[in-house]
């Protein structure tokens, strides 16, 4: 236990703050084409539609191929950071981070933006791959929080991402600007994490062996787990969905300034991570609080369908950060991590999996529905979309509470 804590004390915080920084930059690489779909639409030749704004329906078409790239990179991501090292993963993660950030604000057309965006869901999945495991080594005592910490730097970036925004705006500089920024700083914090120290993977517990061979257990998927590996998929359509469908709504109902949605989102976001973390502190179960944000995430959605207002947009901007961003998705992997302890990484790939369908399959339907809908109703149909996914997922949790407890027994 001491020789763990020596191992992964101070010596190894400077590496923690560069990975953190990845996420950061991750953070804004996410959402960063879901704000500026109008100039990609129009980079592309979309078509205008009769209020004169232009079709993005393909636009949120190239956004779900970075679930594409997640979906095709997870089950080799996670064995190279395994067999060849978690900073061979992450340097992967942020060369494909370099090439998708910097070539799709000059991609010609929506194909070849398609093509890198499938390569920014390829540096997600090794920087996930990487960044987790590292600090959750580098912080032995404290991995859980140090995992949710992840989700923090992403949402700061996604608090400060419309206040960039507004800066670029008002110097009258092109929209590329914070994409190039994004890439020379996420491409100097690589050459800092090529020299900096990792700690040994699993605290160097894996180089305890023994002679006797150890018949591997197949995993043993229940109704429960199943229901759990589907909530990795709904409560990330709640989240995916509003985080890049949620500027026409705000145009819709007469929002001003859309931009000021994303910001109470990311506010919302960090507020639950803090939020659930003194919850898990305190004795509350992940598995309880999967049930009561996806809820609280549909009564949201429901009063935003019925009330159009512009009030109700900001509200709803900050209750779906809260409720569907803050943390569900971890909160579900560490729930099913407890449900399977001897499988944790094929679990969280699963789960992971899951997400990355939902971020492939639901953004593909939203771009469909917005083409169908145009202007005044698609926002509508995607809001519809979003509630009736988010219910399903109320009605799993409530079945994995109820059934859970007697796994957990048996």
């Amino acid at each position: 236990m001491s020789n763990t804590q020596a191992i992964n004390y101070k010596k190894y915080y400077p590496t923690a703050v560069a990975l953190y920084f990845t996420y950061f930059i991750h953070g804004i690489g996410a959402s960063i084409i879901g704000q500026y779909k109008q100039d990609f639409a129009a980079l592309w030749g979309a078509e205008k539609l009769v209020d004169g704004t232009f079709d993005v329906s393909m636009v949120l078409v190239v956004i779900a191929a970075l679930g594409l790239g997640r979906l095709i990179s997870l089950p080799f991501a996670g064995p190279v950071s395994d067999k060849l090292g978690r900073k061979v993963s992450g340097l992967i993660g942020i060369i494909c981070y370099v090439a998708y950030l910097g070539g799709i604000v000059f991609a010609p057309n929506m194909i070849v933006g398609y093509i890198f965006a499938i390569v920014g869901g390829v540096a997600n999945s090794f920087l996930d791959t990487c960044v987790s495991p590292s600090c959750m080594e580098i912080f032995p005592e404290n991995g859980s929080i140090a995992n949710m910490f992840t989700k923090f730097s992403i949402s700061v970036a996604q608090f400060l991402l419309p206040f960039m925004i507004g800066f670029v705006a008002s110097s009258m500089l092109p929209f590329k600007t914070i994409f190039l920024v994004a890439v020379v700083a996420i491409a100097i914090d690589g050459i800092l994490i090529a020299f900096l120290p990792f700690p040994p993977k699993n605290g160097g517990n894996e180089e305890v062996k023994s002679d006797k061979p150890v018949k591997k257990e197949k995993m043993k998927f229940t109704p429960v787990s199943v229901a759990l590996i589907s909530i990795g998929f709904t409560c990330s359509s709640t989240f995916m969905l509003w985080l890049n469908c949620n500027q026409e709504l705000g145009r819709l109902y007469g929002v001003a300034d859309p931009s000021k949605i994303q910001s109470l989102y990311a506010a919302g976001t960090v507020c639950a991570i803090l939020m659930s973390t003194l919850l898990i502190k305190k004795g509350v179960k992940p598995v309880k609080i999967l049930v009561l944000y996806p809820a609280i995430s549909a009564a949201m959605l429901l009063a935003m369908y019925f009330i159009k207002t512009p009030s109700i947009v900001l509200i709803g901007g900050f209750v779906l950060g809260y409720a569907a961003a803050g943390g569900v998705l971890q909160l579900c992997v560490s729930t099913a991590n407890e449900m399977f302890p001897k499988d944790k990484g094929k679990i969280t790939s699963i789960v992971m999996i899951a997400s990355s369908i939902a971020n492939y399959t639901i953004i593909n339907i939203a771009g469909w529905l917005t083409k169908i809908g145009g202007a005044e109703q698609g926002p509508l149909y995607v809001i519809l979309l979003n509630l009736g996914v988010t219910v399903i997922g109320v009605l799993l949790a409530l079945y994995v509470n109820k059934e859970y407890s007697k796994e957990q027994i048996a």
